[in-house]
């Protein structure tokens, strides 16, 4: 019988992420940089807690302006210490509450430039190993970001989403063509059953490519979330697929 994890990006004020709850397994919380602050940061938690989900850091480039979604240039250095406050504070928060983290998942630009860029990659590598390295990380099948979990030592899980679109060489379209949102639900649904059941995915070109993927993620600003949330979560139950999280 399949497993899948089912993750949605919290905590970014979308107001919908006690409606999204219920169908997911894991979530990637912001962590104040691209949405959220320390207070969002308590409810989601408590929100996971309350609907037994696991819970993920989701740090971002500090720009609330362009939620994240802009590209920035630092130094090495700099992505580091980011990051790790990033991770420590929602480590913090979440054992307040009783509650350990699972995974980190970058946001936006930074999650883009770190599967292209190796230095990038291995800053955020670095990071995750540091705070506690025992935290999972998630990123493109196949890109810079898991070459880094590789270098240091750390477990990588292969994400892919239920409401973007792909390039033939498995990258994601980018946000500013028309086509690089699913706003369809049954082409979402098409998509998580092809990449859960055959590992592969359709790109836009009509390419079938290979992506070996172990979380599926929808995004909470999507217009239709909730709806997509509810829809995947029945679709894959009852097509007998489990939906779990990895500290299940």
């Amino acid at each position: 019988m399949p497993v899948i994890d089912f993750n949605c990006d919290l905590g970014e004020g979308t107001g919908n992420d006690e409606a999204i709850m219920p169908f997911i397994s894991s979530a990637s919380i912001a962590c104040g940089y691209h949405a959220g602050d320390e207070a969002t940061m308590k409810t989601t938690v408590a929100l996971c807690k309350k609907y037994n989900v696991a819970i993920g850091a989701h740090p971002s480039f500090p720009d609330k302006e362009n939620f994240g979604r802009t590209n920035m240039q630092l130094p090495a250095d700099e992505i580091y210490d980011m990051v790790c406050r990033q991770i420590e504070l929602l480590i913090e928060i979440a054992y307040q509450q009783d509650k350990r983290l699972q995974h980190v998942k970058p946001h936006g630009a930074l999650y883009n430039m770190a599967a292209k860029d190796m230095v990038i990659a291995n800053a955020i590598a670095k990071s995750v190993k540091d705070c506690n390295e025992s935290l999972l990380l998630f990123g493109l099948p196949g890109s810079k970001m898991e070459m880094a979990a590789k270098n240091y030592g750390l477990s990588f899980i292969g994400e892919a989403f239920a409401d973007r679109t792909y390039q033939r060489d498995g990258s994601l379209t980018p946000r500013t063509a028309t086509n690089a949102l699913i706003e369809d639900e049954a082409q979402s649904i098409a998509q998580v059953l092809q990449l859960v059941n055959h590992k592969i995915i359709t790109a836009i070109n009509g390419d079938v490519i290979n992506i070996n993927a172990k979380t599926i993620c929808l995004h909470s600003d999507g217009k239709q979330a909730v709806q997509f949330a509810e829809a995947l979560h029945g679709t894959l139950i009852s097509k007998g697929i489990t939906i779990q999280s990895f500290n299940s």
